[in-house]
């Protein structure tokens, strides 16, 4: 079992989402009749902030709603929420947490009400005030055992990663969710400190927007020694989202689970497309 280390920020707080009647109960998670351990669908999404993205020119022309309020924004966070509601495990970068340019919106709980999920929480990696609290988030169908906030190391300070315990197949499955730096030499801090994390357990995913090709994290960096998989064998480009050409977005899986579905999905709601995974692994005795 994972050896929480001290460096890291804090012990996060998950966040149940309130007043949800008709929510679905948590996905089950232990071995049916057969013996068989009912599937994850998993999801990692590069949201920016809830801007939809067409041209490289639109980082200029349409830069203000960085900072700024629109309504398209309200109505694309819409349309991310019905691309949401169907899996059990969405980990989400580029979110805000409720400032001047999202209109005070927390981004992961409004996700969270509108794709109906139980918990959910926001990373927030650079407090801007009023005028931005950009970072990562996560929504769950399944209850936590545990969740931690990491601050990633790097030349400059603003990225982050998510781990969450979950109850899988009679052990743990430890998600990280991680937005990794530009820079290749903060990137390979950031993978140290992840694979440090990660070092000792049987069942991990490891996804997010990692800004490297598939070569360099799996090669060429601290998760080497890890034995960890790419969750498919031809990894799919998913930036830019209007002409994918860049593979930066990744799920990353330990042997003892299998990819049984794996698909970059097509849509244009952000500048990066999502990937979506299915995941299952053997019956196992609890622990």
């Amino acid at each position: 079992m994972l050896t929480w280390p001290q460096r890291a920020e804090r012990v996060a707080s998950v966040y149940p989402v309130e007043n949800f009647d008709t929510v679905e109960e948590s996905a089950p998670v232990d071995a049916n009749v057969h013996g068989q351990v009912p599937p994850l669908r998993l999801l990692t999404f590069n949201i920016q902030t809830g801007i939809k993205t067409s041209a490289y020119r639109h980082y200029v022309t349409k830069g203000w709603k960085h900072v700024l309020p629109h309504k398209s924004r309200a109505k694309n966070l819409t349309r991310i929420a019905e691309l949401v509601a169907s899996f059990d495990f969405v980990g989400l970068q580029e979110i805000d947490g409720g400032s001047l340019r999202s209109g005070f919106v927390n981004q992961v709980e409004y996700l969270a009400h509108h794709g109906q999920f139980r918990y959910w929480y926001a990373q927030t990696n650079r407090d801007l005030g009023r005028i931005a609290q950009h970072g990562n988030g996560i929504l769950s169908r399944i209850e936590p055992r545990e969740l931690q906030d990491h601050k990633l190391p790097g030349a400059i300070p603003g990225r982050g990663a998510v781990v969450m315990r979950i109850p899988y197949a009679g052990d743990d499955l430890v998600v990280v969710m991680l937005h990794l730096s530009l820079g290749r030499r903060s990137r390979t801090r950031q993978l140290a400190y992840v694979a440090e994390l990660i070092g000792q357990e049987r069942q991990v995913v490891l996804m997010g927007d990692m800004n490297a090709p598939l070569s360099r994290l799996l090669q060429d960096s601290a998760l080497a020694k890890l034995d960890l998989c790419s969750a498919a064998d031809n990894v799919a480009p998913t930036y830019p989202a209007w002409n994918p050409s860049f593979a930066l977005d990744h799920v990353l899986v330990s042997p003892s689970l299998n990819i049984t579905d794996y698909e970059v999905l097509n849509c244009r709601l952000s500048d990066h497309r999502p990937i979506a995974v299915e995941i299952s692994a053997a019956a196992r005795p609890i622990l």
